[in-house]
């Protein structure tokens, strides 16, 4: 009986062994596999939702075509990598160097996310153009009163429609977004009054 008792606590040990190496194989694989797992995600990491102007490059002049020194018509607008779940796009068109901070010249919303560009002197089908600080319901050009302004064109995709009168402003369009926005992008101009 003695000898038995040996024989199962000698199975028992290497039984346990066995576990613990078998623990030890396991901890390791699943650490590299979120290793590895980790790291191919980093490198298929798609950047976000982009806007650009094939009419003057990031921080660069705004043409006076776009500006009340021309034509005054909004300039063409490209719109890039936008979320799949996207149900719409807004947009907001500010001086950054106004008096008050900001001054609006242009909001839109309910634009269709797969709308890839807005053309020049166009509104985008089906989408609303909000109340500016012009009080109009249109795009209203760069015209700061003296030295040279900051402009940003802001681009928000989100994950609903907004149902929004065009008497709103950029406030309430703020307001209708909270909680909506699953990307947001930016393209900035300058421009001096001539």
């Amino acid at each position: 009986m003695v000898k038995e008792g040996f024989k199962s606590q000698g199975q028992g040990s290497r039984l346990e062994k066995g576990r613990k190496k078998m623990k030890s194989l396991v901890a390791a694989f699943l650490i590299q596999f979120f290793l590895i797992s980790s790291g191919i995600g980093q490198e298929v990491k798609k950047p976000g939702l982009r806007i650009t102007s094939p009419a003057f490059e990031n921080n660069g002049k705004i043409p006076s075509t776009y500006t009340c020194d021309g034509a005054d018509i909004n300039p063409p607008l490209k719109i890039e990598q936008v979320p799949r779940e996207a149900k719409s796009l807004a947009l907001v068109f500010d001086d950054m160097d106004a008096p008050r901070g900001s001054y609006v010249h242009w909001i839109l919303w309910n634009i269709d996310p797969g709308v890839k560009e807005i053309k020049e002197n166009s509104v985008p089908e089906g989408s609303i153009q909000g109340t500016n600080d012009f009080k109009k319901q249109n795009y209203g050009g760069p015209c700061p009163p003296r030295r040279a302004h900051r402009y940003v064109f802001n681009i928000y995709a989100l994950d609903t429609r907004l149902d929004l009168s065009p008497m709103a402003t950029k406030a309430d369009l703020e307001k209708a977004m909270k909680g909506h926005i699953l990307g947001q992008a930016q393209w900035m101009g300058t421009y001096k009054k001539k």
